[in-house]
């Protein structure tokens, strides 16, 4: 059993940045393909980032456009989301979200085992 924690959340102003963090246990975090995903309000969950084993490969949804950057210490067993530019169609839950099966769960899918609670982010203009 995976455990994923996500921290960081909260409230921002738009143009403003938040990292949020994912920490992990339960699992050899090394060995762990890991994603970001959102649910705003009144729309379907959909992933935000997804990052391989070893860091080395990254992905991102389409609305990203460069404003995210998704990151991993296989170290310390955390992988991070850095939000720069933020907007307030930012707004959602986001989830962090593990799977050991492969070693990078490519966009748009959600074919992960484990999930996070999920943390609040809202961007107000």
């Amino acid at each position: 059993q995976v455990d994923l924690v996500e921290s960081g959340g909260g409230l921002a102003q738009a143009g403003g940045s938040l990292r949020l963090s994912c920490a992990a246990s339960g699992y050899t975090f090394s060995q762990l393909a890991m994603g970001w995903f959102r649910r705003a309000p009144g729309k379907e969950r959909e992933c935000v980032a997804a990052i391989s084993w070893s860091g080395m490969t990254t992905e991102y949804g389409s609305f990203v456009k460069g404003r995210f950057t998704i990151s991993r210490d296989n170290d310390e067993n955390v992988m991070y989301l850095q939000m720069d530019n933020l907007k307030p169609e930012d707004t959602a839950v986001y989830f962090c979200a593990a799977d050991h099966r492969s070693i990078m769960v490519t966009p748009p899918s959600d074919d992960y085992v484990y999930w996070g609670q999920g943390i609040q982010v809202t961007v107000t203009s």
